[in-house]
């Protein structure tokens, strides 16, 4: 690994409105690049919306999509690698999907595995857990539910990933409108869940670059208004270095838009990973075969 600025934004995604998440995309990649970001993550189906009634209808292939050849251009434009989440279709199968876009073009996908909730409805689980090298490090991600399972950073890891993405589209918490004290609430709940990865980057001394899409992103007509499955998302986002520390966080107070940027030495985890008892080194893989 080398020294790498790395940004995540937690930020709204639409229903069906791609062209109206892209925009907000471009925004922030643009202000990235001013203060130079060379890895961006943005939230789970950001692009698409999470759970999008007309999921099936806007899904699009990866990477001769709209969407895709957008972020593609993005990308090259910006000399910047951009992850973002999307409705992936493949053939008559739709996927939850993270796009991986470098200056060159499509780097990789991850595909969500263990769908939560109401995702079986709109999305087929993946099967494929890979990391990718990106020229200074190796990333690799996995998708909101995923990242509660400790195996899927623990292969990442194995295969050489030095960076864990995880977005996420959760809905955590309902707030009501023009009521900062609910609103506040939803936000510091919605925090204290995310500082549980902290234990994923120790586990594997790994830096890990969390967020979440923040706001209502529109109204599923066939749903009570107060259902827990309703596009509700609190938001917020955090660098987490391999030794457990937040380097990065948004604020916990509102509900908002919020991008973040942080240098990652290469030095810290290097550090780390030459301790002595680095897990990966001391483990007795032997005893671990009730695993699988």
């Amino acid at each position: 690994m080398q020294n790498i600025r790395v940004a995540c934004v937690s930020m709204n995604g639409f229903l069906g409105e791609p062209e109206k998440a892209l925009n907000n995309i471009e925004t922030f990649c643009h202000q990235a690049a001013t203060q130079g970001v060379e890895l961006i993550l943005f939230p789970e189906l950001v692009v698409h919306g999470h759970n999008a009634p007309n999921t099936p209808e806007i899904a699009e292939s990866v990477p001769d999509g709209p969407s895709c050849q957008r972020l593609a251009a993005l990308s090259q434009e910006l000399n910047m690698v951009i992850s973002a989440g999307l409705s992936e279709r493949d053939e008559q199968l739709v996927y939850n999907t993270q796009v991986l876009f470098g200056p060159g073009g499509l780097i990789g996908k991850q595909r969500k595995i263990h769908l939560s909730r109401d995702e079986k409805n709109h999305y087929t689980g993946g099967s494929e857990i890979e990391a990718f090298n990106i020229g200074k490090c190796t990333v690799g991600t996995t998708i909101c539910y995923d990242g509660q399972f400790p195996e899927l950073p623990r292969i990442l890891t194995l295969k050489g990933a030095e960076i864990l993405l995880m977005p996420h589209a959760m809905r955590e918490c309902h707030w009501q409108d023009n009521d900062p004290e609910s609103e506040r609430h939803a936000r510091r709940h919605l925090h204290k869940l995310l500082t549980r990865y902290t234990m994923r980057a120790w586990e594997n001394y790994c830096f890990i670059i969390v967020t979440d899409q923040a706001g209502k992103a529109g109204v599923v007509d066939n749903l009570p208004i107060d259902h827990v499955n309703q596009p509700y998302h609190p938001g917020g986002a955090m660098i987490i270095a391999p030794d457990a520390e937040i380097l990065a966080h948004t604020q916990i107070d509102k509900i908002e838009d919020e991008m973040i940027v942080q240098d990652l030495c290469a030095g810290d985890i290097d550090k780390m990973r030459n301790h002595e008892n680095y897990q990966l080194k001391t483990r007795q893989n032997k005893l671990f075969k009730d695993l699988v």
